[in-house]
Formats: C-alpha cells, sequence, structure tokens
C-alpha cells in the first residue's frame, strides 16, 4: 500500500552494480530500510544526492508490514541544504550525528517527538547562527532524553559513567560546562577549553555504547576529534 511520509536518511550501502540500500527514519512508520535500484547509473531518474546521511525526505512508499526490504515510489528534498555540503566542520558533525542516529535507532522504531526534534536540529546546523563549538555535545545530550537514558543532571551524568571508567579522575571542570550546557542547550556560546570539549564528547559517547550494548569504534570520532 502507499503512504506518504517524511523521512531522514541515515546511510546507505552499495548494492549490485547501480543500486543501493537506504535507511531511513520515517517520521510515521520508524527506520525503515528501501532498496534504489539503478539510482547509481548514468541514466537513473532519482539521484544519489538525495540519499546522503541527514537528508530530509518527502517521500510515497510502500509500505508492507513485516517486509524487511521495502520501495520507495517518490523521493522528493523536503528542504536543501544551505550550508552544511560546502562546509568541512558542519559535513564532519553532520556525519558524526548520522552514525550516532544510526547505532541509536532499531528497526521499526517509531519516535515522532524524536523525529520532529531532529528535523529541528539538523536545520539549525545548516543555518548560520550555529555556534559549532558545542554541538555534538549538546545533540547527545538533548538527544539523549527522546532515548530514554539522559541522567536528571550533570552530577547524575559523571555517577552513571564513573563504573566505566577504572582510573580516578576529577569531574570540576567537564561539570561545570556540562551544566552550562544543560542550562543553555544550543544556545550556550561559552567559551570551554577543547580538551575538556574532547573529554565530554568521550564521555557522552560512553553513556551512550553503555545504555546501547555498543563495543565497537565510533568512526566519525576521528575526524569530529581533529575538528574540536
Amino acid at each position: 500500500m502507499l503512504k506518504k511520509t517524511d523521512g531522514i536518511v541515515l546511510s546507505y550501502l552499495r548494492y549490485q552494480e547501480t543500486s543501493i540500500i537506504t535507511k531511513v527514519f520515517t517520521r510515521d512508520f520508524g527506520l525503515k530500510s528501501y532498496i534504489i535500484n539503478g539510482v547509481r547509473s548514468s541514466k537513473a531518474k532519482s539521484k544519489m544526492a538525495l540519499y546522503q546521511p541527514l537528508t530530509i525526505l518527502e517521500m510515497v512508499v510502500y509500505e508492507k508490514e513485516n517486509a524487511n526490504i521495502n520501495r520507495i515510489s517518490e523521493a522528493k528534498l523536503r528542504q536543501a541544504f544551505q550550508t552544511i555540503p560546502f562546509d568541512f566542520y558542519k559535513s564532519g558533525i553532520a556525519m558524526f550525528m548520522a552514525e550516532v542516529l544510526s547505532k541509536s535507532i532499531y528497526e521499526s522504531y517509531q519516535n515522532e517527538d524524536l523525529f520532529d526534534f531532529l528535523v529541528q536540529t539538523i536545520a539549525f546546523l545548516d543555518s548560520e547562527e550555529v555556534y559549532l563549538s558545542h554541538f555534538p555535545i549538546v545533540f547527545l545530550w538533548e538527544t539523549s532524553k527522546y532515548l530514554g537514558f539522559s541522567p536528571d543532571n550533570a552530577r547524575g551524568f559523571f555517577e552513571e559513567i564513573q563504573e566505566n571508567i577504572t582510573n580516578q579522575m576529577d569531574w570540576g571542570k567537564e561539570m561545570q560546562s556540562l551544566n552550562m550546557i544543560i542550562d543553555q542547550s544550543f544556545a550556550c556560546r561559552e567559551k570551554i577549553p577543547s580538551k575538556t570539549r574532547r573529554d565530554l564528547l568521550d564521555h557522552m559517547l560512553l553513556l551512550y555504547s553503555k545504555h546501547l550494548d555498543f563495543n565497537g569504534d565510533w568512526k566519525s570520532v576521528k575526524v569530529l576529534r581533529q575538528l574540536m
């Protein structure tokens, strides 16, 4: 049955010679996998640019219950990026966000509030007003609220991750910075030393790995650390 929905592209894999399989977090049906035939050929009607990570689409899809892979009847941009593809820093953050979401959202998981939050967050990243220095950390903190494992406050955060860290650490600077981020969210423009930001990012990802039962590497973090 044909259904309309909006979706956020998270990733894609090449399939056979000219096709791809893309994972899209849809507003109405949750995370879905779609096969796009012939999109990598020179004569393709649909363009690969539509399926780059974090692209927001308006779609008409074939929705079949219990199908592992579905198909897209129509897809077009809901909003075109103005700055993300042309800004190395923003592109790195977008890559990081897509990886985090790919590891955090399971198949068919639906959460309209999370979807709406992500659309607003992506639009803000694409805007000229965004403050990038703290963006990855704020994104992780705010997203954890929708995923259901956000600690109540900064102290609770450090108490939770302490059990996963073998060496004793002084959380003073990090806790002070995290409190500012919690209070001000994406509006926070307070100066935070680069080492503190890197440590906060690592500890946020430790929280995610713990709750997602993920023991692998966050591949995009290497690029992000260099940017930070």
